[in-house]
């Protein structure tokens, strides 16, 4: 056995155990390797069976790791990473350089995305990896290399730049609003139907108190889960929506959507470029690091 004659661990074994670890769920590490979620599964029983300890503590679709568990981990992770390291070293530059990349999914669906083609002309030795989600993800843990977060900039154990500064205004279908309803906001508010963002629950309650109108009715509203749901149903007639910008700008321009109410505001938080604190990023994750600054015109370092 490996914990008695030194032999290592067969390396499948390895990287689905760092993979598992990484995300805290099978499902997930099977989809970054490419797997089965119970060829994960049984990956993971056979290195337990070979080195006679428990890993992983399971809960339900979620898995945490032992005491002994984590202690492996820290020592193997590194050693796998110089493995990859090397070996894109001496694959040299015809090798592709793998990006990851966590997002927001409405910022990725309706931002960045429909831009990925010139990433892609540009670098094209660049295999950029979107994971996206709305949870804060660790970056050194997860091995992520760079994040989009939305909030003040601040986070722990991790570096940020200023990306994009958001702006929030009201949007609908053309046409939605009468004339005297554009007109006057708090009037439109109380005869619309408005159309809420789960992730901004009280986005209309703060928008309204920033302009001095009264605090919107909700009853009726309809609630979605993302900006691109909000979006899509403002597109359909179905109410007016809080348009978040970059997401907003493609329809604004399509004249698919309208703002009734005139300019956009701040709405007090912003986008930021962000990567792990004690990170050495790589020359790749350097190039789409400026390749993200660049479409959002932030001047690079």
């Amino acid at each position: 056995m490996a914990s008695e004659t030194g032999q290592i661990p067969p390396l499948p074994a390895l990287r689905a155990f760092q993979a598992a670890a990484r995300h805290g769920r099978f499902k997930d590490a099977a989809r970054d390797l490419g797997l089965t979620e119970s060829a994960i599964s049984h990956q993971i029983r056979r290195l337990e069976e070979l080195l006679r300890v428990s890993l992983f503590e399971r809960n339900g679709p979620r898995v945490r790791l032992t005491q002994r568990g984590s202690r492996y981990y820290e020592a193997i992770d590194p050693a796998l990473g110089q493995i990859a390291e090397a070996t894109r070293a001496l694959m040299g530059s015809t090798a592709h350089s793998r990006v990851a990349l966590t997002l927001p999914p409405s910022l990725a669906s309706l931002w960045l995305i429909p831009n990925l083609a010139a990433l892609q002309a540009a670098h094209p030795e660049i295999d950029l990896q979107l994971i996206t989600t709305t949870r804060v993800c660790d970056l050194k843990r997860e091995q992520i290399d760079l994040a989009i977060r939305h909030g003040g900039g601040a986070w722990p154990d991790v570096e940020s730049v200023f990306l994009l500064a958001e702006t929030a205004m009201p949007v609908c279908q053309p046409g939605y609003l009468s004339d005297e309803a554009a007109a006057e906001p708090a009037l439109a508010l109380g005869r619309g139907r408005l159309i809420v963002n789960g992730y901004y629950p009280e986005e209309w309650t703060e928008w309204a108190a920033a302009r001095g109108l009264p605090r919107p009715s909700l009853d009726g509203a309809l609630r979605l889960e993302a900006q691109d749901q909000v979006l899509a149903a403002a597109e359909r007639g179905l109410g007016l929506a809080m348009g978040r910008s970059p997401m907003v700008e493609a329809n604004l321009r399509a004249g698919s959507l309208v703002a009734p109410f005139g300019l956009p505001h701040p709405s007090g938080a912003g986008l930021y470029l962000c990567w792990a604190r004690d990170a050495t990023p790589s020359a790749a994750t350097r190039r789409v690091a400026r390749w993200l600054q660049s479409l959002a015109k932030v001047p690079a370092d």
